[in-house]
């Protein structure tokens, strides 16, 4: 019996040993590797509409390649809603059964994407707000720009143009605005009031712009100006997108010379178009760290791992919400080659994308290279 009792107890400190080894392997490879606990883990990531050129073209891109970088051995599950609230809660819903650990999810509508939040919640999944905020309290975190200064930026650089052509004091300015689901186009539309509310200059009419459809800004530019004709001298527009329906507009109604016409998001087509002389200016925003934060957050959030936001962002419901903002930078023709073809923004070789035959001149005078 002696002899069996001392075999037991061994064979216990041993199994007991061997226990605090493992546990201590694990919690050592926890703290010294983001990858450790997310090696084959499903992360879901869920944009909101395809009529904007980024979401595609950098945003699904930069977030899978961060993850790969992260955890080899991850899965990426993607969506688009196409501009539909209700098709992108269904894709949520498609996710958390698929077994998505987290859900980076940019909204088309931040107020019914708190019903997905709450779907999550249920099944212990986080959800990074992404771009867009979500109006839930229940939002673990938010990755986006510093929205209001991008209405600021875009505000005030259409005003200081005006005042460079020495358009006059009382001039006309049509304000076209993004998607009335979108809780960052109120953000914009509050920075841009900012500036061009105390410029002296006069907003002839203002229109939220349903799921950013340039095709809408475009008809509605068109009836404005047959409206108000030569009284329009600027042309405050919230996206690229919306921006090139509005000069669509204004060149179908032979307007001459161009007013000056804003945009954000450095589309190819947008960056293009202030080439051209047809845009004054656009907001980039860069989009491969905002990327590359979200995925971090995901892979830390698989892992347990909370970490503390620069700052706080309050939703509409007055619920703060650990957040980290990137700042946004102006960009005119004078600093595309500084910006946008500096960081690569449409790959390796973005000068090539950009100066094509037709813009080759503009690319030479501009020294983009």
């Amino acid at each position: 019996m002696k002899i069996a009792t001392m075999r037991a107890v061994v064979a216990s400190a041993a199994v007991l040993l061997t226990a605090v080894s493992m546990a201590g392997c694990s919690n050592g490879a926890s703290s010294g590797s983001s990858t450790a606990n997310a090696s084959s883990a499903k992360i879901g990531l869920l944009l909101p509409d395809s009529v904007t050129a980024r979401y595609e073209a950098a945003d699904k891109p930069f977030f899978e390649s961060e993850i790969k970088s992260l955890c080899a051995g991850c899965q990426v599950l993607y969506s688009n809603a196409n501009g539909s609230a209700s098709t992108q809660q269904q894709q949520a819903e498609s996710l958390l059964t698929q077994g998505a650990k987290v859900l980076v999810l940019d909204p088309f509508d931040g107020q019914a994407a708190a019903s997905i939040v709450n779907e999550a919640k249920a099944k212990n999944v986080p959800v990074v707000s992404y771009d867009r905020l979500i109006n839930s309290p229940d939002v673990n975190y938010y990755v986006s720009f510093d929205n209001e200064k991008v209405g600021e930026l875009q505000g005030k650089a259409l005003v200081d143009k005006l005042k460079q052509d020495n358009v006059p004091a009382g001039s006309g300015i049509l304000m076209v605005d993004g998607s009335p689901t979108d809780p960052n186009a109120a953000m914009f539309k509050k920075g841009a009031h900012s500036a061009i509310d105390s410029s002296g200059y006069k907003v002839l009419a203002e229109y939220d712009t349903p799921g950013w459809d340039p095709a809408q800004a475009q008809n509605w530019v068109a009836g404005q100006v047959t409206q108000f004709g030569s009284k329009i001298k600027g042309v405050y527009a919230a996206n690229d997108g919306t921006g090139g329906g509005a000069i669509a507009a204004l060149k179908a109604a032979n307007v001459s010379p161009m007013p000056p016409v804003t945009g954000q998001d450095a589309e190819l087509a947008g960056i293009q178009r202030i080439l051209s002389g047809d845009q004054y200016m656009t907001v980039y925003k860069a989009i491969k760290p905002e990327a590359e934060r979200a995925a971090q957050l995901a892979i830390d959030l698989v892992n347990g791992k909370k970490p503390n936001g620069d700052t706080t962002v309050n939703t509409t419901g007055g619920n703060a919400i650990q957040s980290f903002l990137l700042t946004p930078v102006a960009v005119t023709a004078t600093n595309i080659e500084s910006t946008v073809v500096k960081d690569g923004f449409y790959g390796s070789n973005s000068a090539a994308q950009i100066c094509t035959s037709t813009y080759a001149a503009a690319c030479a005078k501009y020294g983009i290279k």
